[in-house]
């Protein structure tokens, strides 16, 4: 079993498939690396016929020249610490978990706010039902 930026790679698929596995690698990423040691790694090898020379490689460039999993994990979320620190508009709309890059809210956007909670509806009905 290959193990790459400490997340194990699935045994039968192709390395090409399986590095997409890591955060923050995907598909181009994923030909780019395999272009780069395009001579020591087929693209069409599977991850249960790599050799500990071939993984190490592997292993050895994504580390140097990308950021993947946790490193790229903090830097996305320092990313948006300094939005919200810094009071931007588009750390206030993070904050507040609504819609970032100019979406409406007055409809749709439930993504972002989550299920509906119905305003008003609750006293309409309090005075229609009968007591008693």
């Amino acid at each position: 079993m290959a193990r790459v930026a400490g997340v194990d790679l699935p045994k039968n698929k192709r390395i090409d498939v399986a590095l997409q596995y890591l955060y923050g690698i995907g598909k181009t990423t994923a030909g780019k690396i395999l272009e780069k040691l395009a001579n020591q790694v087929p693209p069409a090898t599977r991850v249960k016929d790599l050799t500990e020379s071939q993984v190490s490689l592997l292993s050895n460039l994504i580390t140097k020249e990308y950021k993947v999993e946790g490193e790229l994990r903090r830097e996305l979320s320092s990313n948006l610490q300094r939005l919200q620190e810094v009071g931007s508009y588009r750390g206030v709309r993070y904050r507040r978990a609504l819609p970032v890059r100019g979406q409406r809210t007055r409809t749709n956007a439930r993504t972002r706010r989550g299920r509906r909670k119905t305003v008003g509806a609750g006293k309409a009905e309090a005075k229609a039902a009968p007591k008693g």
